[in-house]
């Protein structure tokens, strides 16, 4: 996949099928979209192209909204449409100047010129440009003028799959996880480095690796224990982690700590990805060190079962 970030360096194409939007997530939903590019791509040799962008349009329209959490950071996104098989994505800055352009300039400008689209296919409820003028309707409408053929995803697809990346934030906070991977068609992952930690594990027999904190927007799922896999260097192993202040020892700041079953060696400083299989319990005190450490073993148990099955 080709990724490209300036729109005057995109290169011209002979048949482009291509789609717009958002794609937080790259979730089930969107990927029915995006099989509909790639399969109209191959139908007439033509090229596949995904446009997006980032930042976030809300986080730029709307910056006093804090509690927006993203499902992906911009450089997952390139990685979950490259995994999928799409030829081009184009990732236009969006900015306060861009949203004030009228669906008629991100048509002519964009679409025509810069793409040279031939099919354009969107989903059912999609619109564009400033104040999200544009819609299907104007759209099919006027296809003939513009040169390209419009296809709308159906709205009875879309709903049919019930998924939204709404939902699937809410099942991440609630740690319903297996909702979650469901909708996602994938473990939810969050990829950081792995930093020192107070090193408290060590005490009990259960070292952890403690990971920096994701990008500010980046969701964590809610406070508990799960059970996940960790990659690191091109190596899975089993783990469990932690998502939590560790109440057990007065803890007063949020943390990352995964415990890998099967690995014994210094991480400081290299990038791990946990994938997200099941929450075992929800994050609480325990009346000492002991008490905490018996529940780990347990904890640790569960991880096992969860993981054999997945």
């Amino acid at each position: 996949m080709e990724v490209v970030r300036d729109i005057a360096d995109f290169p011209q194409l002979s048949h482009a099928v291509v789609t717009s939007g958002t794609f937080d997530g790259v979730h089930v939903g969107h990927q029915k979209i995006l099989r509909r590019v790639i399969e109209r791509a191959r139908q007439s040799d033509g090229q596949s192209v995904v446009i997006t962008y980032w930042p976030h349009p809300r986080l730029v329209l709307f910056p006093e909204d804090n509690n927006l959490k993203l499902l992906s950071t911009i450089e997952e996104r390139i990685e979950q449409l490259r995994s999928f098989g799409i030829d081009y994505l184009l990732i236009i800055p969006f900015t306060k100047e861009f949203s004030r352009t009228s669906s008629r300039s991100f048509i002519t400008d964009i679409l025509v010129r810069a793409i040279n689209t031939k099919v354009l296919v969107i989903g059912y409820d999609h619109r564009f440009g400033k104040n999200r003028e544009g819609s299907f309707e104007h759209l099919k409408a006027r296809s003939a003028q513009y040169g390209f053929e419009v296809e709308e995803i159906p709205r009875q697809d879309v709903d049919d799959i019930g998924v939204s990346s709404t939902k699937i934030r809410r099942a991440l906070e609630s740690g319903d996880i297996e909702t979650a991977n469901r909708y996602l068609g994938r473990h939810y992952s969050i990829t950081s480095e792995v930093e020192e930690g107070k090193k408290l594990g060590r005490t009990i027999g259960f070292p952890t690796a403690n990971m920096a904190m994701p990008p500010a927007h980046k969701l964590i799922p809610g406070n508990g224990v799960y059970a996940v896999w960790a990659k690191v260097g091109g190596e899975r192993h089993a783990a469990m982690m932690n998502i939590g202040l560790r109440p057990t020892v007065d803890g007063k700041e949020l943390t990352l700590e995964v415990h890998l079953l099967d690995f014994t060696g210094d991480l400081y400083g290299k990038t791990m990805t946990v994938e997200f299989v099941d929450q075992l319990r929800k994050e609480r005190k325990f009346e000492g060190l002991e008490a905490l450490q018996a529940q780990l073993v347990k904890d640790r148990q569960a991880t096992e079962q969860a993981l054999a099955h997945h």
